[in-house]
């Protein structure tokens, strides 16, 4: 059994062999715990400072407005600049805020209007990093192991999670959440450092062209394969009937479930689920990713149903464990997916896209779930997400450039066959 386990980890972290990878996954790891500790704090911050769970979808819209509004001038930006050097601006950018909010909160002058400006800056600042870290991964590593260095990122991510929301609420009751904030800054100054002593070798720059010019050739490279647009489609929707979970999920927990520790046990039982996604993501390679990718999609909403009522807090944590593993395996699979069918000059461009439709319309459902649970009712509201998220996975699969995509190098192999 030991000899198993050492060769599954012997074979799962190969991709930390590369220096540059290595860097990367040091830093994003760093950062992301940062950000699993403030996702917790942010939402009992805001009902700390007013109680509302409609002030809480503002600051949540807040934030997701301005990334949805950017994502295409930071993907053009990617694409023209060097990638790393875009990350590392907004790293720089996304860590004084989060100073600015420790200092606000820990000195007693915070409020509400603080948290939605550094929200909406945080957004905007996202907005560059997000293209550019898609962009940059097969940059840094060799292409035999794309998926496993996805898997990894991800993997790394969902361990933060198992962390990271426990931590952050006991720091928030026992010293309140400016020092979550503090913490946060301390990370991205880590993530800087990370990404400064990377050596990534310069790709060829493309001609430049007008902007609206570089806008036109990513969507002519998202349009040509129909089952990008369709996943976009799916996210777009997805994403819009998620939003009912985390506005909804702490005013649950906070009125009948016992708080934040409550809820930071959901949330560690969601991040167990991304660890075991990221375990089965390292290995499983699906002759059909998207099927797979989609497939699994409906557990993502299972949590919004379990809300109503609310179920044991061990219910929730159970199908939000279900719901982190779909989304940590299937990203994997897309991601890999994407970052193997387009060209790399072009990658940032069309992940831009990627990521703007598929946050389009989860601004308007942050800021409306509230309004929306106070006039037709919370379990209604939560019904409706479950429908759309689930129909829309499971309608995607009709879709033939979904079904017959086979992973490239099970074509390049077919190819070479006599």
């Amino acid at each position: 059994m030991i000899r198993r386990l050492a060769g599954f980890l012997r074979g799962s972290v190969d991709a930390l062999e590369e220096r540059n990878f290595r860097l990367l996954w040091i830093g994003q790891t760093t950062s992301g715990l940062g950000d699993t500790l403030v996702y917790v704090a942010l939402a009992f911050a805001v009902l700390a400072l007013t109680g509302s769970a409609i002030d809480l979808g503002l600051v949540l819209a807040a934030n997701a407005l301005p990334r949805v509004v950017l994502l295409l001038v930071g993907g053009v930006w990617a694409d023209r600049l060097p990638r790393q050097l875009v990350m590392v601006g907004s790293d720089i950018v996304r860590g004084l805020l989060q100073a600015a909010l420790a200092i606000l909160f820990l000195t007693g002058n915070a409020e509400l209007w603080h948290l939605l400006v550094a929200a909406a800056l945080n957004g905007a600042a996202s907005a560059f990093f997000i293209p550019a870290a898609n962009g940059l991964m097969p940059q840094v590593i060799g292409a035999s192991r794309l998926q496993q260095a996805n898997a990894l990122m991800n993997l790394s991510q969902s361990v933060t999670w198992v962390l990271g929301p426990t931590i952050s609420g006991l720091i928030v009751v026992t010293g309140g959440p400016g020092w979550v904030f503090a913490i946060d800054a301390v990370s991205f100054a880590i993530s800087t450092g990370s990404l400064l002593a990377m050596r990534i070798p310069k790709l060829a720059v493309p001609e430049r062209r007008a902007f609206v010019d570089d806008l036109a050739h990513g969507w002519r490279e998202v349009t040509s394969r129909s089952w990008f647009l369709a996943g976009l489609v799916v996210f777009a929707l997805g994403n819009m009937a998620s939003a009912g979970f985390p506005v909804l999920g702490p005013v649950v927990a906070d009125r009948e479930l016992g708080g934040a520790s409550a809820w930071g046990l959901i949330l560690t039982g969601g991040a167990l689920g991304g660890l075991a996604g990221g375990a089965v993501a390292l290995h499983w390679r699906p002759s059909r990713p998207l099927v797979a990718s989609f497939g699994i999609g409906p557990l993502m909403f299972i949590p919004l149903l379990l809300l109503i009522p609310p179920s044991p807090v061990w219910a929730l944590a159970l199908a939000d464990f279900g719901a982190i593993f779909a989304v940590i395996l299937g990203n994997t699979l897309w991601d890999t997916t994407v970052q193997q069918q387009v060209p790399q000059e072009s990658l940032s461009r069309v992940n831009s896209y990627d990521w703007m439709v598929s946050l389009i319309f989860q601004p308007i459902a942050f800021a409306i779930v509230g309004p929306l649970a106070v006039a037709v009712g919370e379990a209604e509201t939560l019904i409706l997400a479950f429908v759309v998220g689930t129909g829309a996975n499971l309608a995607i699969l009709a879709v033939p450039g979904v079904r017959n995509l086979r992973r490239r190098d099970l074509v390049a192999a077919a190819s070479r066959a006599p």
